[in-house]
């Protein structure tokens, strides 16, 4: 039963302020002037103000309530390490037996291990959690059980009681790590790109380690190089991408005697190659309707530096103009078709024939480009179906589509073939995902009649199902044949248009040997911790690919075709770090996550990064490896931590079941009181 004095006034405070103010100036009056009553007076006004306040005995029936202690265990991937587990063990089923025999004392364990998405320790989200179920009046104290790295020190609880930090771990751990400073999400082909790395020690590194260590860096799984690097400084490595898309570079430090452990020895890199310009070569015969719309094609694109070689005026032409007005500047031909040929990432032959302008030793040159890995497209019209077709020169050797000689001049509907349903450069093309879809875009009237032959892939028909778009891999480099003049129609929107800008941009790509626009490509992304494996061929059949992890173990997963050409597999929790896929002859590396989980980034134990949450509390950091301190009760706001020692705050909360109000004196007694007074007062001044 608790009891204390309460008010509870009959009038306004600010009145009986009020009266309370003119009865000392009345009393003091009294005094001044020597009534002899003055006293009486002053005790009988201080009775009436004390009646007015209403004063009562407020009686409490009070449940004290027990005070609340936190042990959060930290069991994430890094309190694996060294004799952490066994310390970690140790250490709570001590503590739990000290606070157990406490009186009047509740424990409440709160574990966690890593947060998902590569989120690292989150001890005080733990924390706060925890608060937040309980009531802040019965906290006495948190015990955190961790190595000290945690990734969520920006969300800092206002704990009001002492928070002890007990660090895992041995004085002499010490830890080797390779850092990736800096490193570009793209770069561009053939162009140096600089990577900055680090390679530092942490923790009690043992004396006599050399200051020099091995670094092997591979690109997309190959065989790695080896190189020695400084500990400590800062690294530049320059590179050079060898093909465009995605590379991924990985760098593996070996491992150092009695380092704590090798998970952030490695460090993955993901470049995505990039062209910085395509520089196209057009080649223009006879001037025609859509010369004009290949050229503003080419020139819309502001990543396409465009050379147009043209012929305004055939060689065969008599108009008696003399020879030195036909031209102020000379054309290049020579340094163009001879010399810098190879600086061009695409040739497009745009309805050209044999005229005597370019020599059979330029064209010569351009069939060594293509083989070397160059590019070329050919446009035909009419004329590669005469006996001056390009097919007659030393192109042929490079042209995958004969000519037959005849020319079908009547409205016909490209469509797709099935091999162009399957292939990336028509694969979807206009809407389209099978040979039977029926086409939305517009007519052409004229085609070339092909001969594919025996290497060439017919991606698109044209009348009564003859070849009409065929691709090609001669040597190194890949060519396309283009059996109509009248892809221009497209874009000039007859009978609705068509999408010629598109199909240049795919074939372009595709003979630049883009990886998006393979025939035969297997490829991965990561959607947090989730595998997407993608297969494209132009071949049929059921299909599985061969994943091995990052630790090793290799698993089979059966693909499912999901459009003609292309297999998707899944693989759903995977481990953090470098997939090594497999299918058939094709194989590619994927990075899920980061190499290094982040709880691996750092993992020397330290109380550095809970120092202030600690200090602001009253409590203190405690390594393990020197013994578990002992536990005491401390009063609220004294230090809660010593040599030794570690210290809660009773809190002493309660829970209140029942309330009364009894009157100080009850009525009569302030009557006979205040009377007795009153009647003293005019006896007292009386008698005098």
């Amino acid at each position: 039963m608790i009891r204390d004095l309460a008010f509870f006034p009959l009038i306004p405070w600010s009145v009986l302020a009020v009266l309370a103010a003119f009865a000392v100036v009345l009393i003091a009056f009294a005094a001044y002037r020597g009534l002899s009553g003055w006293a009486f007076r002053a005790l009988a006004a201080l009775g009436i103000l004390a009646f007015l306040s209403g004063p009562s005995l407020r009686e409490e029936q009070r449940d004290p309530l027990s005070d609340i202690v936190f042990l959060v265990v930290d069991e994430s991937a890094s309190q694996n390490l060294s004799s952490r587990p066994n310390q970690l063990a140790e250490a709570r089923a001590t503590l739990e037996a000290r606070l157990s025999v406490l009186p009047n004392t509740e424990l409440r364990v709160i574990t966690l291990g890593d947060a998902p998405d590569n989120r690292g320790t989150l001890l005080m989200t733990a924390l706060s959690d925890a608060m937040a179920d309980e009531p802040h009046g019965r906290l006495a104290g948190a015990f955190l059980l961790s190595d000290g790295q945690l990734h969520d020190v920006d969300i800092v609880p206002d704990f009001p009681a002492p928070v002890h930090l007990l660090l895992t771990g041995e004085p002499e751990d010490w830890d080797r790590r390779l850092v990736i400073e800096s490193a570009p999400s793209f770069a561009i082909l053939d162009e140096a790109v600089t990577l900055k790395l680090r390679v530092e020690d942490q923790g009690n590194r043992p004396t006599g380690l050399p200051e020099l260590t091995d670094l092997m860096i591979s690109i997309d799984g190959e065989a790695p190089e080896r190189f020695t690097v400084p500990i400590g400084r800062p690294l530049d490595v320059p590179l050079k991408l060898a093909h465009g898309g995605m590379n991924v570079i990985q760098f593996t430090l070996p491992e150092a005697p009695g380092e704590l452990t090798t998970r952030n020895n490695s460090a993955m890199v993901q470049i995505n190659g990039v062209r910085d310009r395509l520089r196209v070569l057009l080649v223009s015969g006879e001037p025609h309707n859509g010369e004009r719309t290949w050229r503003n094609l080419l020139k819309s694109d502001p990543s396409v530096d465009l050379v147009h070689f043209t012929i305004l005026r055939p060689p065969s032409k008599q108009d008696g103009v003399p020879v030195t007005e036909l031209s102020l500047i000379a054309f290049p031909t020579r340094e163009l078709f001879m010399e810098k040929v190879d600086d061009f990432d695409l040739i497009i032959f745009d309805r050209y024939k044999l005229r005597g302008i370019l020599p059979a030793s330029y064209l010569d040159n351009i069939a060594r480009y293509v083989e070397d890995g160059g590019a070329v497209l050919f446009a035909a019209g009419p004329d590669f179906a005469s006996a001056d077709s390009l097919y007659r020169s030393p192109l042929a050797r490079v042209i995958p589509a004969a000519p037959t000689g005849r020319v079908t001049a009547e409205p016909f509907l490209p469509r797709l073939t099935d091999l162009g349903a399957r292939h990336p450069v028509t694969e979807g093309f206009g809407g389209l995902h099978s040979a039977e879809d029926d086409p939305t875009w517009g007519r052409w009237f004229r085609q070339v009649e092909l001969d594919p032959g025996e290497t060439g892939e017919t991606v698109m028909s044209g009348v009564d199902g003859r070849s009409l778009l065929v691709l090609d891999r001669v040597g190194e480099g890949r060519v396309a044949v283009l059996g109509s003049d009248h892809a221009w129609l497209w874009t000039r929107g007859v009978e609705g248009g068509g999408p010629q800008l598109e199909l240049l941009r795919r074939l372009a790509h595709w003979m630049m040997k883009e990886p998006d626009l393979e025939e035969e490509a297997l490829t991965a992304t990561a959607e947090g911790n989730t595998l997407i494996i993608t297969r494209r061929s132009l071949s049929e059949g059921a299909r599985s690919v061969t994943v091995e992890a990052p630790d090793g173990t290799v698993t089979e997963i059966p693909m499912e075709e999901t459009s003609p050409g292309r297999f998707v597999a899944e693989m759903t929790d995977g481990e953090m770090g470098l997939y090594r896929l497999r299918e058939g002859d094709q194989s590619a590396v994927m990075v899920l996550g980061p190499a290094a989980p982040r709880e691996f980034e750092e993992t020397i134990a330290t109380g550095d990064k809970l120092a202030p949450v600690i200090k602001a509390s009253g409590g203190g950091v405690f390594a393990l490896s020197d013994g578990l301190p002992t536990i005491r009760t401390v009063p609220e706001g004294r230090v809660a931590a010593g040599r030794g020692w570690m210290g809660i705050t009773p809190r002493e909360a309660y829970v209140t079941q029942s309330t009364r109000l009894v009157p100080v004196l009850p009525g009569w007694v302030w009557l006979v009181l205040l009377a007795g007074l009153s009647v003293g007062a005019w006896l007292r001044e009386g008698r005098r």
